[in-house]
């Protein structure tokens, strides 16, 4: 049974910063670590596709909303993936999740191809 755990949410200033991780476990594919995205819903709406980076780390893709500001990385010693969100503006707010699945590069923006979810962490952009 693949978990997902993040960690990190918060209540920041806009203009701030702050860092999101998720921690997998439970994964037994020995040769692949898990594709992996971030994915956001903002109160009153519905969820959106943040972004997405590659079972190794070498394609990485963001919504156009948090290009340039957000960047995705991860350390598959440790089975974690990072969300880095900089210049944060108040319709950053939002629960954050990460979603993970098995490696492929179809449909990545697609909330319904990942079979694995974490339970949210908030993240609150103040004026």
């Amino acid at each position: 049974q693949v978990t997902l755990v993040e960690s990190g949410g918060g209540l920041v200033q806009a203009g701030g910063s702050l860092s999101l991780s998720c921690e997998a476990s439970g994964y037994t594919f020995t040769e692949y670590a898990l594709s992996m995205a971030w994915f956001r819903q903002g109160p009153g709406k519905e969820r959106e596709f943040v972004g997405f980076i590659s079972w190794n780390g070498e394609y990485t893709h963001y919504t156009d909303s948090v290009k340039g500001r957000f960047t995705i990385s991860r350390d598959n010693a440790k089975s974690t993936v990072y969300l880095r969100m900089n210049s944060l503006k108040v319709n950053d707010t939002a629960v954050y999740y990460c979603a993970g699945r098995v490696p492929s590069l179809y449909g990545f923006e697609r909330g319904d191809r990942y079979p694995y979810w974490g339970q949210g962490t908030q993240v609150t952009v103040s004026s």
